[in-house]
């Protein structure tokens, strides 16, 4: 008998649940649920637009009717719900929900039911800005090992800086929590049936990525630290955890009220969780020296490491966390803020034009611009600079406009600028010795945009694949469904060996245009420049020359 894997996806906007066929690697069943409360999913506040929670009955609400959908589809493919064989689960993340000593959401009770504080806290609310500012401060003074294994700055995005925000803001929330659960480890509880907030599994993605947790300091930040922050926070350690474990480790086996809703055995195996990007780069094809980029409205850039080789502190670099991708290795994140984004702001905002798809017009102009010929430059940071620079208070930039510009040559500029912003993220990488061979890229970018696709190849000097799969998400978290089931059911020893059973790439591959790598590598250098003088307090040198360099080399392509 064929046996399967399951993997569940919870994104920003909705869930996911791909079944995998393990032995060919076909993805014989996808469905998807949106999230039906507030606006696509997410709740805001007209009074506070960083503000963005969850309700955490979306997440029960959208399983029970995926599980409905799940039942069909296998009894209609004939499969018998012993031979799906694992669930692996990733979600978005840091999104911290506060919950009882039950592991119930303080939401679901009468007293907190419309308080956004008591819901999930989506990983893009920003509402923490000032206490993210205070923890990396505080680390800085305090324990500066902290902050080498995070890019040198605390999020506001993450872990410690929610909960303290929610500790300053509502402390009715606070002490009624009796402890706060990522939704990458609520889900695997959930399915599993743990009742008790001490017997859930945590990951070590979400833990060392997000909560500064490293076992060289022995896990979290410890009490004096947090103390420190805030005095309220002196038991906080207690309510959350002390050992943190990859994806691929059993969590428990499916709950009989789950393993009902979904139409599968009770008892299956259920994997630790771990963040999305990261299961993503693993349903992509993730190896050592291969850079999987999650392309969208933003990027999120994904590497691994042997754990048994040297490898100093990358400054800049989001997150340094063993086995926070692939057991075995250390994982690597940086990225950019925005992408798709910013070509989004540009068409929608300054090309109202009435067309079906102005993506694709402009797409197809800017196509025929030689690269060098505009003159264009631009800064990628209409959303701030994740990597290297750590900055969320840097803006965009585009100069050398003429009175000749066209739209089309500003279109083609900004993503060069998110091209050569990219590089920069990679000549970090190299910098401090991890090599990149070749890039793996997924997400929505990649199919809908080959322009883009071939600009980053000529960019950065390296060949680009692209995934097979629309949904590497839930295909990575199916991988470690089938690692969590054990060998002899699944029939892998471990992460890699699934991979080349289940990964595919699409027979496209963007290969440097050696004569446009060439003008690149005239532009890039002031591109740095541009970068180093409104990125870094200590550069000196003025910006005399930027343009009249970019004049050069517009009059050099020029034929």
């Amino acid at each position: 008998m064929k046996n399967y894997a399951l993997g569940l996806d919870y994104g920003t906007n909705s869930m996911r649940a791909v079944v995998v066929e393990i032995s060919s690697g076909r993805e014989i069943i996808e469905i998807v649920e949106n999230y039906p409360s507030g606006r696509d999913g997410i709740i805001t506040d007209p009074k506070n637009p960083h503000l963005a929670r969850q309700n955490p009955a979306d997440y029960t609400l959208c399983l029970e009717r995926v599980g409905r959908k799940l039942a069909r589809a296998i009894r209609k493919k004939s499969i018998q719900p012993e031979n799906i064989i694992g669930i692996g689960v990733d979600t978005t993340g840091s999104t911290p929900i506060s919950v009882d000593e039950n592991l119930v959401p303080l939401c679901f009770k009468k007293e907190f039911r419309t308080n956004k504080n008591a819901m999930a806290w989506l990983w893009k609310d920003h509402t923490s800005s000032d206490e993210a500012e205070e923890i990396t401060n505080l680390a800085r003074k305090m324990r500066p090992q902290y902050l080498l294994k995070i890019g040198g700055v605390y999020s506001s995005e993450w872990f410690f800086s929610k909960i303290l925000h929610l500790l300053r803001t509502d402390k009715k929330v606070f002490e009624a929590s009796a402890s706060f659960v990522e939704l990458a480890d609520f889900i695997p509880a959930m399915l599993t049936g743990c009742r008790m907030t001490s017997d859930i599994f945590r990951s070590i993605c979400a833990a060392g990525h997000k909560a500064m947790y490293n076992e060289q300091w022995g896990g979290l930040p410890d009490e004096e630290f947090l103390v420190a922050l805030d005095p309220a926070f002196k038991m906080l350690r207690s309510k959350l955890y002390e050992k943190a474990y990859p994806a691929g480790t059993r969590a428990g086996g499916l709950s009989k009220y789950w393993a009902d809703k979904l139409g599968l055995a009770v008892g299956t195996a259920v994997s630790v969780g771990a963040f999305d990007a990261h299961m993503g780069a693993v349903g992509a094809g993730i190896t050592e020296n291969v850079l999987v980029k999650i392309m969208g409205t933003s990027t999120c850039d994904i590497m691994i490491f042997p754990k048994d080789k040297n490898l100093p502190d990358i400054p800049g670099l989001c997150g340094i966390v063993p086995d926070s991708v692939v057991p075995g290795f250390i994982g690597l994140e940086a990225g950019q803020s925005a992408v798709g984004d910013i070509f989004y702001w540009f068409l929608k905002t300054f090309l109202p034009e009435k067309r079906k798809d102005i993506y694709s017009y402009y797409t197809r102009l800017a196509r025929n611009i030689r690269p060098g010929t505009s003159g264009l430059l631009a800064l990628d940071w209409h959303n701030g600079n994740r990597t290297i620079l750590v900055d969320q208070k840097l803006t965009g930039l585009i100069l050398g406009f003429t009175l000749n510009t066209r739209p089309e040559e500003v279109y083609r500029a900004l993503i060069e600028a998110t091209g050569f912003g990219a590089r920069t993220i990679i000549e970090r990488l190299e910098e401090y010795g991890v090599k990149v061979e070749s890039i793996v890229t997924c997400g929505g970018l990649p199919d809908r945009n080959p322009l883009l696709m071939q600009i980053y190849a000529d960019i950065t000097g390296k060949e680009l694949k692209v995934s097979a799969s629309k949904q590497t998400c839930a295909v990575g978290a199916a991988i470690f469904g089938a690692i969590a089931a054990g060998k002899e059911k699944s029939g892998f020893e471990n992460v890699q060996e699934a991979q080349k059973k289940i990964c595919r790439f699409k027979p496209v591959v963007y290969k440097p245009v050696q004569a446009n790598h060439s003008i690149y590598n005239q532009i890039y250098p002031i591109y740095r420049k541009l970068h180093d003088i409104f990125g870094t307090p200590s550069y000196t040198e003025n910006l005399y020359g930027i343009m009249k360099d970019l004049l050069k080399i517009r009059s050099s392509t020029i034929k």
